[in-house]
């Protein structure tokens, strides 16, 4: 069966940062959730970047609570889910540290692992955070980033690189992939326009995003994430360039300017691009062909020692 002409449509309806405050369509709870990925399923969608948030809608990567929305997902559906290990900047995501600086919790993100997804994000990345008032440290170094990569070879998890500038994809994720943590085809997804709240992040533009494409290692696919009103261009840009899309309130909260979108408007909308362009969204089935799921390189882990750098 040929996988040319199709696209993965990845759906992402949560996220950890925005509130129903600023948009009354955002899911929240597990069953909104699943209620809104079933529909985006039913629209093309074939991948599910899941985020999940506490009774009080804050952020959390509390794997009782993975389970719970990944459980009503599978019960409807058989879409791919990818569980968040970034997991967002409040709830119990964040803590102030003693130098007064506040972080985003290792020790929380890590739980993202442990709800049995088929991926989960891999955020191989240092980043400096500014979101009501705070600056927040997602602090990621190279032994935090194996460490990841282990936990997920170990479980049988395919990793999503989740990448927002050149350096990630030179250094932490080619590095990593270089040392067996990952076989092929290895999917990265590159975040693009939330350079005005991710200190080393990048601005989306075509010239931008064909840079990102170059600099991916050999064996890659690869999926692009506009940020607020870069989504649809973004997409467009994606598919031009032979890449997957992803879509959905996470990234963007309006459909259009002044417009509050619904994660069934924004999928319907990318999968009318889709088609415009010659392609098709990809059943789950089909994305898990493209991507290499399940995953099959979990019993052979690479031969590293714990705490060293990873060479390049």
């Amino acid at each position: 069966m040929s996988m040319s002409n199709k696209v993965i449509v990845t759906i992402a309806p949560t996220g950890g940062m925005a509130s129903k405050a600023q948009n009354p369509h955002l899911p929240t709870q597990p069953e909104e959730i699943a209620r809104d990925v079933y529909d985006c399923w039913n629209a093309g969608a074939s991948v599910v970047a899941v985020h999940a948030r506490r009774p009080d809608d804050l952020a959390t990567c509390n794997a009782d609570i993975y389970r719970d929305i990944n459980r009503r997902i599978r019960d409807r559906c058989d879409i791919v889910i990818n569980n968040s290990t970034g997991g967002g900047v409040n709830g119990d995501m964040v803590r102030k540290a003693d130098n007064g600086y506040w972080e985003i919790l290792w020790e929380e993100r890590i739980k993202g692992m442990d709800a049995g997804a088929e991926m989960c994000t891999l955020d191989a990345t240092t980043i400096n955070a500014s979101f009501e008032g705070r600056e927040l440290l997602m602090n990621t170094p190279p032994s935090r980033c194996r460490e990841l990569a282990l936990g997920m070879k170990q479980r049988g998890i395919k990793p999503e690189w989740e990448v927002f500038s050149p350096t990630h994809i030179l250094q932490d994720v080619t590095s990593l992939i270089e040392a067996g943590f990952d076989e092929p085809p290895y999917f990265i997804n590159l975040v693009l326009n939330v350079h005005r709240g991710f200190q080393n992040a990048m601005p989306y533009s075509p010239r931008v995003l064909q840079m990102m494409v170059d600099c991916l290692p050999k064996g890659s696919i690869f999926c692009v994430s506009g940020i607020g009103p870069a989504q649809l261009p973004a997409a467009a840009n994606a598919l031009l360039l032979g890449g997957h899309v992803r879509t959905g309130l996470e990234d963007n909260l309006y459909y259009r300017q002044g417009e509050l979108a619904t994660n069934q408007q924004l999928t319907e909308r990318v999968v009318r691009l889709v088609r415009e362009l010659g392609f098709e969204p990809a059943t789950p089935a089909e994305a898990r062909q493209i991507m290499g799921l399940p995953r099959t390189d979990a019993s052979v882990l690479p031969d590293f020692a714990p705490g060293a750098m990873v060479e390049a």
